[in-house]
């Protein structure tokens, strides 16, 4: 195979579970993000059974096809698992014990205070030939096999399985093999992460950067954020790209907050950290998301004072002081409700801001006049309490996933601009 100017890759991945909708694959996807960014070319993906012959045809094609294949699962202890097995006989070699990884393989399972069953034994039979991949994250090793065919060199690499460990693979070995390898020159990605702004409307404010020279955009929507990517070629100058990128998130203006991979929480926490400021929330519709969002944040107990879920009236009354009038002339979803909780979980915290959710989720408890999607949220701060009324659509999942983004949303803007 004469080497092409984009190097290309075929994915597979294994297993029944896979294929049955028990499993879903969430590691070609991953990957795919992660090569297209290098500049390698994804020519396929497949999902093979737990399936001696398929798994060999798939393994057959994809060394004929492309320069490198990335193969996922099938590496375990079970009769199950036949990458390896599969392997071997395509290449034409036989299976040989590697006692190194065996070795690690019975101390992983004594440090457990386990015995080692017989069957992890199959998990250290590895093709003869191949160079081991150390699994430092679980049991089963990987390895790397350089294939030769009919129509040329392709580079194999076969891992586990189990998203965690493969996303350590990637970093550890599969990243930089691949760069070594094929001579992939680094290329810049930034991700600039937006709240409360339409993927259509992000695009059309990047209309002004479709012809910047080295520079690829896409977008991608993972609720309840909007994702913008530049992707910068390896040879344009950082100044230059510097440059793009802050023109970009001009463009795109508040709804911006913040680049790279951290979730928005980690932004909101980064602020009060500095500011010395804290938070506290009170939530209905959102069913506590909102304080799980701020809590998975390493540190978050130096700003996050507490959290509640008042689902009931009884609570809201009980544990934020809401007038019980407001409740009965005006619901418990509206905005008087929610401006109560919200300075009611702030003055019971004493904290410096209180956050408040209330709202209809669905798919009942809708009317004429609340319908389902039907949300308030509110920020109390120390001068002010600024309010929201959200009209949202969708599933239950959806409708309560939205409504925490874009109550963390109005927190966050306070923070970046105080422009309320």
């Amino acid at each position: 195979m004469t080497q092409p100017t984009t190097p290309t890759i075929v994915l597979l991945s294994q297993g029944d579970e896979l294929l049955t909708g028990q499993t879903v694959d969430t590691n070609a996807a991953w990957l795919a993000e992660r090569l297209t960014e290098l500049g390698f070319k994804v020519l396929y993906g497949v999902t093979a059974p737990d399936e001696t012959g398929a798994i060999e045809r798939a393994l057959t094609a994809a060394f004929e096809a492309a320069d490198a294949l990335i193969c996922t699962g099938g590496l375990g202890p079970t009769s199950d698992d036949l990458t390896t097995a599969c392997v071997a006989r395509v290449a034409g070699v036989e299976l040989a014990l590697h006692q190194e990884s065996l070795d690690r393989i019975k101390a992983l399972y004594a440090h457990w205070g386990r015995e080692m069953p017989q069957a992890n034994v199959k998990q250290a039979m590895l093709p003869v030939g191949a160079r081991v991949l150390t699994n430092d994250w679980g049991t089963a090793p990987g390895f790397e096999w350089l294939h030769s065919g009919p129509g040329g060199a392709c580079a194999g690499y076969f891992v586990p399985g189990v998203p965690r460990e493969m996303r350590q693979f990637w970093e550890h070995y599969l990243r930089p093999a691949l760069v070594a390898r094929f001579e992939r020159p680094p290329v810049r990605r930034v991700i600039l992460r937006c709240m409360g702004i339409a993927e259509s409307s992000l695009e059309e404010r990047m209309q002004p950067f479709a012809g910047e020279p080295g520079l690829t955009i896409s977008f991608r929507t993972k609720l309840p954020e909007n994702q913008v990517k530049l992707i910068f070629d390896a040879g344009v100058e950082t100044e230059r790209a510097d440059a793009v990128v802050a023109r970009a998130r001009e463009a795109i203006g508040s709804s911006c907050f913040g680049e790279g991979t951290g979730p928005i929480a980690e932004v909101i926490g980064a602020a009060l950290a500095a500011r010395g400021e804290t938070l506290a929330t009170a939530e209905s519709c959102t069913g506590g998301q909102i304080s799980a969002q701020i809590t998975e944040i390493s540190g978050a107990s130096r700003y996050f004072l507490e959290g509640s879920c008042i689902y009931s009236n009884e609570a809201k009354v009980r544990t934020c002081g809401v007038d019980p009038e407001a409740l009965a002339a005006h619901g418990a979803v509206s905005e008087t409700v929610a401006r109560q909780l919200a300075e009611g979980i702030r003055d019971r915290a004493g904290a410096t801001y209180g956050l408040a959710t209330t709202g209809i989720a669905g798919p009942g408890g809708g009317s004429p006049e609340k319908p389902v999607g039907t949300v308030h949220i509110a920020l109390a701060t120390p001068s002010k309490t600024v309010h929201r009324h959200l009209r949202l659509r969708g599933s239950r999942e959806r409708i309560t996933s939205m409504a925490a983004g874009l109550t963390l949303d109005l927190l966050r803007r306070h923070l970046q601009s105080n422009d309320y």
